[in-house]
């Protein structure tokens, strides 16, 4: 199993959840979606798996309380998937990918302990 990670290279949380996976010898590439934007297919999938377009958002980010306030409603998919391409530091991060397409957002060691069936 390869894990697909994507954040920001600069991010700490990012940095922790490969380290982590590096710690613990499983393979995984990081692919920074500030550098590599992502389609709007695959933001549509993930807002999708994860229960909505909220659940990938971070609305503690500074980016987002800079945003004007008629940009934090979008009231469509397509209107959500340009907000994420013109901005792609609003998502939460890392977002993890597994091969059986299992999105799920954020770090922590106990979360990915769990999902990685990893037992210390």
């Amino acid at each position: 199993m390869t894990v697909q990670l994507y954040g920001l290279d600069n991010c700490d949380t990012c940095r922790k959840a490969r380290n982590w996976l590096t710690r613990f010898n499983i393979p995984h590439q990081f692919t920074d979606y500030r550098a590599h934007r992502l389609d709007a297919a695959t933001l549509k999938t993930w807002a999708t798996q994860l229960g909505g377009w909220d659940r990938l958002i971070n609305r503690a980010s500074t980016t987002w309380r800079n945003l004007p306030s008629n940009r934090k409603a979008p009231g469509s998919d397509p209107e959500w998937q340009l907000l994420l391409k013109e901005y792609p530091q609003l998502m939460k991060r890392p977002v993890t990918v597994t091969d059986d397409g299992v999105v799920s957002v954020g770090f922590n060691d106990t979360t990915y302990t769990q999902r990685f069936g990893i037992t210390k």
